[in-house]
Order: C-alpha cells, then sequence, then structure tokens
C-alpha cells in the first residue's frame, strides 16, 4: 500500500502532523507513507520515523501549468493508493483529483471538498494536532490521540551530549531560552519576536535567583541580530547554534527548562516532553499547545508579544 501525505506549512505544523503519519503507520505497518512539504519544512522529518519519502512542492508559490503538470507526473508514477490532504484550497482538490488517487481524504466544509472521495468534520477550535489527527476517521481508524512524538536520531543524541560538555553545562543542568526570531513571520505581520531588553530582564533574574543554573540561547539561521544584541546585554549567557532539528530536539530533551516563543522548537519542547514556558502574542495557544501541566502559555493580554512583561514570565518560572 502506498500513501501520501500534503503537509502545508512550516516545521512546526509538520511535527503537529507526526502523531497522525504515526498512527497511520501503525495500521498500515506495510505501507509506504510519503509526504509534500514546501522546501523550509523539509528537515523536520530527520525526527520522524513513519515517513518513506519527503517531496518538496511550494504550496504557496506562483505555480505554473509546467509546475502542476511536474507534481502530477511524479505522483502518478509512485501509484498512490491514498491521499490525506491538509489543504484546504479548491486549487489543492482539483490537484489530487488530477494524480488519479482513488481514495482522496481532507476536510469537510472545505472549498476543494467536490474533490475528495471521504471528507472529515474540520473542528478548528481545538489543539492542532488533534485536529490534524481527526483525518484518519476518513480511513475508518479510530484511534486515541496519544500526543506529539518525535524519533531523535543516535548521532544527534551523541552531539547533545558532545555539546552540553563543550558549554560546560552537563552536569549543572541549564535553562534553553529560544527567541523565535523569523523573517516569514515578520512578512507576514505576525508578531512572534519577543523584545531583546525583555529577555535581558528575564535572563539577569534567573541568574541572579540561580547562578548556578547556566542559561543557553539558541541561535537559528535567522537570530544573527538577536544573539549578537542579546550577549552583548548577558556576557554571562551560553550559545548554542545545532545545524538541524534533531540536534535542536536532543538538546531541548536534555534542558531543565525551555523559554520560548511560538515556535518549531516549542513543539519539539512538548514531544520531548521538557517542562515549556510559550510566549503568545497574536496566535492563539489553546490550538497551538496540548492541554499539560508541563506546557505553559503566556498571552499577550493586547496581542503584541512586547506588551507580555518579565515579570509575567518569572512568575510562571519561579512557580509565583
Amino acid at each position: 500500500m502506498r500513501i501520501l501525505a500534503l503537509v502545508p506549512g512550516g516545521i512546526g505544523d509538520q511535527i503537529l502532523f507526526f502523531p497522525t503519519l504515526d498512527d497511520l503507520k501503525q495500521a498500515y505497518p506495510e505501507a509506504q507513507i510519503s509526504v509534500v512539504v514546501e522546501p523550509r519544512a523539509k528537515g523536520a522529518y530527520r525526527v520522524c520515523k513513519s515517513v518513506s519519502e519527503v517531496i518538496p512542492y511550494d504550496f504557496k508559490g506562483q505555480n505554473s501549468l509546467a509546475d502542476w503538470g511536474n507534481f502530477i507526473g511524479i505522483v502518478r508514477d509512485r501509484e498512490y493508493d491514498v491521499v490525506i490532504s491538509l489543504g484546504q484550497r479548491w486549487t489543492v482538490g482539483l490537484l489530487l483529483w488530477l494524480t488519479g488517487i482513488p481514495n482522496r481524504v481532507g476536510y469537510a466544509g472545505s472549498s476543494g471538498e467536490m474533490f475528495l472521495t471521504d471528507a472529515v468534520p474540520l473542528k478548528a477550535e481545538q489543539y492542532a494536532a488533534q485536529m490534524y489527527h481527526d483525518l484518519l476517521q476518513g480511513l475508518d481508524i479510530i484511534t486515541p490521540f496519544a500526543g506529539l512524538a518525535i524519533n531523535v536520531p543516535k548521532s544527534d543524541l551523541t552531539w547533545a551530549d558532545r555539546e552540553q560538555e563543550r558549554l560546560g553545562v552537563k552536569e549543572s543542568g541549564y535553562i534553553l531560552i529560544h527567541g523565535g526570531s523569523s523573517r516569514l513571520a515578520l512578512s507576514k505581520g505576525i508578531d512572534k519576536i519577543y523584545p531583546v531588553e525583555s529577555w535581558q530582564a528575564i535572563i539577569q533574574d534567573i541568574q541572579q535567583r540561580q547562578p548556578n543554573l547556566p542559561v543557553v540561547v539558541v541561535k537559528g539561521p535567522e537570530d544573527e541580530e538577536l544573539i549578537a544584541e542579546l550577549t552583548s546585554r548577558c556576557p554571562q549567557v551560553k550559545v548554542t547554534e545545532p545545524e538541524d532539528i534533531g540536534k535542536l530536539a536532543a538538546l531541548i530533551a536534555a534542558a531543565n527548562l525551555m523559554v520560548c516563543t511560538d515556535s518549531a522548537p516549542m513543539h519539539l519542547a512538548v514531544a520531548v516532553g521538557t517542562y515549556t514556558i510559550a510566549l503568545f502574542g497574536p496566535t492563539d495557544p489553546r490550538r497551538l499547545l496540548p492541554a499539560s501541566e508541563r506546557a505553559i502559555a503566556v498571552k499577550s493580554k493586547t496581542g503584541n508579544m512586547a506588551d507580555i512583561s518579565p515579570d509575567e514570565v518569572l512568575k510562571r518560572i519561579w512557580g509565583n
């Protein structure tokens, strides 16, 4: 059996879809599962054990008829039996119909529903990973949603051990901070960046109360300016720069606490079970965090990240 899944969105969306893929693989252990994802999200599948092939496709790009034709040709060559789609636009539905895949599962009420063979009710108010998991009902797979899980390669766990030794935090433990700088979010007008001066206040309070518990900040590919300013204000912080999602996940798993913004590392923290405090601006934490005592949301009352006071975050860190 060959199964295809269309999963638009970034790395965070892919991680939220992992439980669906894992339960799909459990229901059909001999199946070969492929996913179609945007090029920027391909790296997420380093920590997913259920997928055989990752096919990059720019869902939101200005795709020409030739691009459509190439994609349809790739899919037809593989002769898939089933496709599951998160995409709700009619163009995605049409694309799936043109591939000739006999069983097409997606959401009811979408503009592309007419092209589906099995439409599942969309319950958009619930945790996104649970909402994605509902799509399995279109294949008569009734499995309880068990939460996020990832599969970190052994080589990445080894790297994380060495990185902790390099940082000098192997014995002491550490608090990990991810600032969540994102050009894509900025280009869309989505406020996901917490001000450096607020991070500074949080870090200095931690260092004052727990001088023997190091603070480590994650430097991503778009965080050059944020990290430079933060380290100039807080010279005692340690900086790590994992080169892929597996190494980042391994480092998060070993942390005592993760403090971050609404971002892909937040989902990784949930998946590995690290106690997490996540900051939210305009986005809804009820859709992006599970109901758990180990995943705490600090939501801006105004929708602006800058309006979350450091004191609000510190109260959650220290439990008062």
